[in-house]
């Protein structure tokens, strides 16, 4: 088997140092593994099979050599993404930099991993929330034709990066201890509380967030006539995104023909068994790669709707996997030389 020379750009980051797992956990052919973050983080040292790998200041030559570029998020997508393709590396970019790029394809591997052999150097990883719905999505619209999904999340701080991890835990202390709570991460206290707003304000009220699931789901399902609104909630659990979706499709489907598209589904485990109290949280789905649906149930309100309810862990299935599972179909489909 052929190997590759791999670099992660902010691997010392939630995400990258989930990168790092993710391609020793599914044995990604590596040959060689460059890790590279900011001045800041420059010098600290991260294991990878074993053996500790120095963390290098990101510059444009950090791509000279390299098959694939695994980009972590943030600003340097922009900066540097288009330096690594000059230097012949494939870049799949977790930022929203390129996302919504007529000419960079937006890949979801369980939804349309053919979209991978079209693209001209850059690959876009979703947003979180929107993988987590497609996965969801993808059987019961090949099946019947989704016309249209009303979505609200319930997002974990991880989200926000260590920073909101920790912001919830100082919280969390201070509201305990009685202590003034003092915001800096969020634009209110997230300790027991929930907040309706991820992102700016954008055209009528919606935010980024929930105009990011609109746009996205429609470029990845290849389909524009879906009519998709999003509310998008910050909410005070560590890790792993939740999601309510109602669903309204062409033709009816009923439960029980939805529990079996779901649970034939690649990369969805089906968590549905009101009678036992069994359905998906959080606490069991973090860690873990798979797209967990329950609450699986007709709309009592239309003729053709479903509600679901969809959880995973949204820095693994929702970032670091997701671009992993990417870099396999790049291999997979050798794509890797462009036109």
């Amino acid at each position: 088997m052929k190997h590759f020379n791999v670099v992660i750009v902010g691997a010392t980051g939630a995400v990258g140092q989930e990168l790092i797992k993710v391609l020793e956990e599914r044995n990604f052919p590596v040959k060689e593994l460059k890790l590279c973050a900011t001045s800041r983080s420059a010098g600290k040292v991260l294991f990878f099979r074993g053996r500790p790998h120095t963390v290098e200041v990101t510059t444009p030559d950090s791509f000279e050599g390299m098959d694939i570029a695994l980009f972590a998020g943030g600003a340097a997508s922009k900066e540097f993404g288009p330096a690594a393709v000059e230097r012949g590396a494939v870049v799949v970019d977790n930022s929203s930099t390129f996302r919504m790029d007529p000419a960079v394809p937006l890949i979801v591997p369980e939804v349309n991993p053919e979209d991978v052999k079209w693209h001209k150097g850059i690959i876009a990883n979703p947003n979180c929330s929107t993988i987590l719905l497609v996965v969801a999505l993808k059987p019961i619209h090949d099946a019947a034709r989704i016309k249209r999904v009303v979505v609200a999340t319930y997002q974990a701080v991880s989200g926000a990066g260590r920073e909101g991890i920790d912001e919830l835990t100082a919280q969390t202390k201070a509201v305990l201890e009685q202590r003034e709570v003092k915001p800096e991460v969020f634009p209110y206290q997230i300790a027991f509380n929930l907040i309706p707003h991820i992102d700016v304000f954008m055209d009528l009220d919606y935010t980024k967030e929930e105009w990011k699931m609109v746009k996205e789901t429609q470029k990845i399902m290849h389909d524009e006539s879906i009519a998709v609104t999003a509310t998008t909630v910050r909410v005070p659990v560590y890790r792993s995104h939740s999601e309510a979706v109602n669903i309204e499709t062409e033709r009816k489907i009923t439960a029980a023909e939805a529990r079996r598209l779901l649970g034939e589904f690649p990369g969805i485990v089906v968590m549905d068994d009101p009678a036992g109290k069994k359905y998906p949280m959080p606490l069991f789905t973090s860690h873990r790669d798979e797209v967990f649906v329950g609450r699986i149930r007709e709309d009592n309100s239309i003729p053709n709707g479903l509600n679901i309810w969809v959880v995973a862990d949204q820095i693994r299935k929702g970032a670091a996997t997701n671009a992993v599972q990417i870099a396999e179909l790049v291999v997979k489909y050798g794509c890797l030389a462009r036109g």
